[in-house]
């Protein structure tokens, strides 16, 4: 997406809670008409970074901007921020007409203004006719869509949503998906957006932000994040992928000569590998190629199948290499010819799959 105007800041945010310190001084801007998602395992600050940005929370230290001003110490009820929760926080003894005017009403709207507001919310959301709803009448999609157009009809500056889709069904969750995407792009707000949820967040993000133990791993799109991961965690946490390990043999300007299991490989080089250093290679279980037969490519090992698992339109097949390493190989069943189990096989793939990434999965462990 086109960079616009820097609308969010965050500078050096740290938050600590006795001893532990749930944020560790992170530094992150985010753009107007933005779709960006906080992305990491349970604990990792998601929330705590979320509740800062809302005013709920006050930062140990470092600052927050809105639109250049610092809002730090603001009162939530000051920042032209929302935020919408998990468990939907609607009114029970209030209509969905009252629940979605109620922001409107505390700022002393005007009759007129709410009469002319609200009607355009639930034709967003796609809950014309249901003004005169209790909650208690709705389905969980429904009531996350009234909680969303109760902060949209506010016209904030930013709009934070904490694990929305969290409590509802898988089909409702991807419908859901796809229509918080099209209220974004028509409104043209920016959306701060967390989950847990790797294929929730790489389907709604113009960027995710992975966190691990209160810091950001890698900060990108979501093609940037699955095709060029920057750590051991990254690659793992995105899809699947297999982390192999291997020395590095040679190294040639762009390029580094990968010793794996005995195979020469070649792989694009990075700036701090040095000859002889141990590697992981990051290789995605659905770009590589199974053959009974050796094949002629630079990027390939050979070993003994171990299982091959049919799963309708996919197999999975289990390879272990000499050295022990067992790569997990995942493809299409279309038209396709099985090697028999025991027996050698090659793998190979095209030399911009394999990524190398730097070997974070002893930290903090």
């Amino acid at each position: 997406m086109p960079q616009n105007k820097v609308l969010l800041s965050l500078r050096g945010l740290r938050k600590t809670f006795d001893t532990q310190e749930a944020v560790s001084g992170l530094d992150l801007d985010v753009y107007e008409g933005e779709f960006i998602t906080l992305l990491g395992p349970s604990g990792c600050g998601k929330t705590t970074t979320l509740r800062i940005i809302a005013g709920l929370e006050m930062p140990t230290a470092g600052r927050v901007f809105l639109d250049s001003e610092d809002i730090t110490r603001l009162a939530p009820e000051k920042r032209e921020v929302n935020t919408v929760f998990q468990n939907y926080a609607l009114f029970p003894h209030m209509n969905v007409w009252k629940n979605i005017a109620y922001g409107l009403r505390m700022r002393g709207a005007s009759r007129a203004e709410i009469d002319e507001k609200v009607p355009q919310m639930l034709e967003m959301v796609q809950l014309e006719g249901f003004g005169r709803r209790l909650p208690s009448q709705l389905s969980g999609g429904q009531r996350q869509r009234v909680a969303i157009a109760r902060s949209l009809i506010l016209s904030p500056k930013l709009l934070l949503l904490d694990e929305p889709l969290g409590a509802l069904d898988l089909q409702l969750r991807r419908q859901m998906q796809q229509e918080l995407k099209r209220m974004q792009r028509q409104l043209g707000i920016t959306f701060i957006y967390i989950t847990h949820d790797q294929e929730e967040a790489m389907t709604m993000s113009d960027r995710i932000a992975l966190m691990r133990d209160g810091r950001f791993v890698q900060l990108d799109t979501p093609k940037g994040l699955y095709e060029q991961p920057r750590t051991a965690f990254a690659a793992s946490f995105i899809g699947e992928t297999n982390l192999i390990s291997a020395t590095a043999s040679a190294v040639k300007d762009d390029e580094v000569l990968l010793d794996i299991s005995g195979f020469e490989v070649p792989c694009a080089c990075e700036d701090w590998i040095t000859p002889g250093e141990q590697l992981l290679i990051s290789l995605r279980a659905e770009r590589l190629r199974l053959a009974a037969q050796p094949v002629n490519t630079p990027c390939r090992v050979t070993g003994e199948l171990l299982e091959s698992q049919y799963a309708g339109s996919e197999r999975t097949s289990l390879v272990r290499l000499p050295d022990g390493q067992v790569l997990h190989v995942r493809s299409t069943t279309e038209g396709e010819q099985v090697p028999d189990k025991g027996s050698q096989v090659s793998v190979w793939w095209q030399q911009t799959t394999g990524v190398i990434v730097r070997d974070d999965r002893e930290e903090n462990q």
